[in-house]
């Protein structure tokens, strides 16, 4: 038997949207919709990694992938960067097929390490996200001002000019956040960007990624391998097993009931006294919410 999402508590939740958690079911169409999958399959290998799927993030939410390794959450974020088409159905990405307007979208992938012997500069590793270091996007002229705006915006101006290999995790994270946003994204796509991260990091970094989403109206979709950081914070989640994927507002789809309809087998979800959730039952391992390392 597996656990899942083993974390540190999360403030009080704001009150959310009544949502029902829908699995297998068209969502209703919002011509507001940043993410819309419909009757989506991807494969890998020849091999379907989910089927079926309807996703529908409005714009300006802050939605979270989940589900075990391997149940295809790096996946989704691959056929949504244009990477790779889908085997059945369809799929808009700020009203435009995958891999259209990349220059809309920030994309921080999984965690980069930085060894003390970096000795780039954390301001000039933003800066990169203008110059064209973003998965093959075209040269920018620099904009100093809007680096410094981003950097100032991620809290991180105190530490930006230093050696980015001599910086904490949670430090360097920042850093990569704002690369991501130094375009001007209206769409934020996150790999995992609490992996490696101590829990307050983990906790500041999610209360960042919110702030950003609510006060930039940038919509926010990450890869999550413990919901509970963020759980206070979230809109939506989209949460794969059993190659299909069930989505809805986080305690509507976080359920004993819903997780066991997921998977056809009998999955417990327990509640914390500090309100953190808790799987446990499901049938892949290890079942932390991750999909680190691989890409189906």
């Amino acid at each position: 038997m597996s656990a899942a999402g083993l974390g540190p508590p999360a403030p009080p939740a704001p009150p959310a949207r009544a949502e029902h958690a829908r699995e297998g079911a068209p969502a209703t169409a919002r011509p507001t919709d940043a993410v819309r999958v419909e009757h989506g399959q991807a494969n890998v290998g020849g091999n379907a990694v989910w089927s079926d799927v309807d996703i529908a993030i409005a714009a300006g939410e802050f939605a979270a992938i989940l589900g075990p390794n391997g149940s295809g959450k790096t996946t989704l974020l691959r056929v949504l960067l244009g990477e790779l088409s889908l085997a059945h159905g369809s799929a808009t990405v700020l009203g435009a097929p995958p891999g259209a307007r990349k220059g809309e979208i920030g994309y921080l992938p999984q965690r980069r390490h930085f060894g003390a012997g970096t000795r780039i500069r954390g301001i000039d590793l933003v800066r990169l996200g203008l110059d064209g270091a973003r998965w093959g996007l075209p040269l920018r002229r620099s904009n100093p001002a809007r680096v410094d705006e981003v950097v100032a915006l991620v809290g991180a101006t105190a530490y930006a000019r230093r050696p980015i290999g001599l910086l904490s995790g949670g430090e360097q994270q920042r850093l990569l956040i704002a690369q991501a946003l130094v375009g001007d994204p209206k769409l934020l796509i996150l790999d995992e960007p609490l992996d490696s991260l101590d829990l307050p990091n983990q906790s500041a970094v999610a209360a960042l990624l919110a702030r950003i989403c609510r006060e930039r109206e940038v919509t926010v979709l990450l890869v999550a391998h413990d919901v509970n950081p963020l759980l206070s914070y979230l809109d939506r989640v989209v949460y794969f097993g059993a190659r299909r994927a069930v989505v809805g507002e986080p305690r509507a789809v976080i359920t004993a009931p819903t997780l066991s309809r997921l998977y056809g087998s009998p999955v417990e979800v327990l509640e914390t006294a500090d309100g953190r959730l808790v799987v446990v039952g499901l049938p892949e391992a290890p079942a932390h919410h991750s999909d680190r390392h691989a890409h189906h």
